[in-house]
């Protein structure tokens, strides 16, 4: 464990969409703030430094290496500093609130894509061009299937639909049957072999013309499904709105479709004042706006961003900012 982490290229790591970030989350000192997704601290780094150290900040991840590799640097660059780190999943925020005796936010933050250094450590299971075990899982120490259980065990059938649901991958049946083919054999238990099997699965054209690897979608669908975070995401916007304080914001940086659209839609939803069929003649629903849209469209890395980092090329930031919040108290 101490190699990994001393690995770890702490000073140097850039956050996505740092700028944006700050202009839309806009911390303040004093300020209560939640990092759902602590990854290797960059984004909390910057709300301190925004902030001269002096805001209250509560930061989450379910990845036991990355949250212990951003404590060791945000503790040595902010010693006094109000910082709560939990090894927990964001969903789980409302927990971590009520240990910490906060009743609101004043912002919260979500960057749902995952670190290079989790891509580039072959034994996490994540990359199909190091060669690792089948594993996937975030908190590699903790519950639950990890993606060689999906392979060598799950029906073919299951298996296509988590690769068309998660991936969008149009080959998904071809890809689950060449994996049925290959685990009767032997179970498929490392990322080079399920790499081959998928690529395998392509027909030979659309292999030469394909721009990614042809496992790129196949692996992004395994790691969604076994870390369930498309319903983590849900579940954590169920719950973020009454935690928000009057003005306060969510920012979300998503880094695909299915998250973007989830965001999006939960975003339109809430920014309503009705809910009612448009031609009814008068609101029997009782819904209220709980949030104003800041993004009406998705905010994308500029040009100097993308060439420094060509991971921020898929990362789409939404923001939204509390409303109405004592007309809730009030009813």
């Amino acid at each position: 464990m101490t190699t990994v982490l001393e690995s770890i290229p702490q000073p140097s790591h850039q956050p996505v969409l740092i700028e944006e970030v700050l202009t839309y989350l806009a911390p303040r000192p004093g300020g209560h703030y939640l990092d759902g997704t602590l990854g290797l601290g960059g984004h909390t780094r910057a709300v301190l430094e925004a902030t001269g150290g002096k805001a209250e900040v509560v930061g989450m991840d379910r990845d036991p290496l990355a949250l212990e590799a951003a404590s060791r640097m945000l503790r040595a660059e902010w010693p006094e500093a109000a910082l709560t780190l939990r090894h927990e999943c964001f969903s789980r925020f409302t927990d971590v609130l009520d240990e910490m005796g906060w009743n609101e936010l004043d912002g919260a933050l979500l960057d749902l894509g995952f670190s290079s250094f989790q891509l580039d450590s072959p034994e996490r299971g994540f990359s199909f061009l190091m060669d690792g075990p089948l594993d996937m899982r975030m908190n590699p120490s903790g519950a639950g299937v990890t993606a060689g259980d999906v392979v060598n065990a799950y029906p073919a059938r299951q298996i296509a639909k988590i690769i068309f649901e998660f991936g969008e991958e149009p080959l998904a049946g071809r890809i689950a049957r060449g994996i049925e083919a290959a685990r009767r054999s032997a179970p498929i238990t490392s990322t080079l072999e399920l790499a081959r099997i998928v690529e395998l699965a392509y027909p030979p054209a659309r292999r030469a013309r394909a721009r990614n690897h042809p496992a790129t979608r196949t692996f992004q669908a395994l790691r969604m499904f076994v870390n369930d975070e498309a319903g983590e995401l849900k579940q954590f916007l169920e719950q973020i709105v009454p935690h928000l304080a009057e003005a306060a914001r969510v920012v979300i940086i998503s880094f695909h479709s299915i998250e973007d659209r989830i965001v999006k839609q939960f975003f339109v939803h809430q920014a309503k004042a009705c809910l009612c069929p448009p031609l009814q003649p008068f609101c029997l629903c009782g819904h209220k706006a709980t949030l104003k849209i800041l993004t009406k469209k998705p905010v994308m890395a500029k040009s100097a961003e993308l060439a420094a980092n060509p991971r921020s090329r898929s990362a789409k930031l939404r923001a939204a900012e509390r409303t109405n919040v004592h007309e809730d108290t009030d009813s």
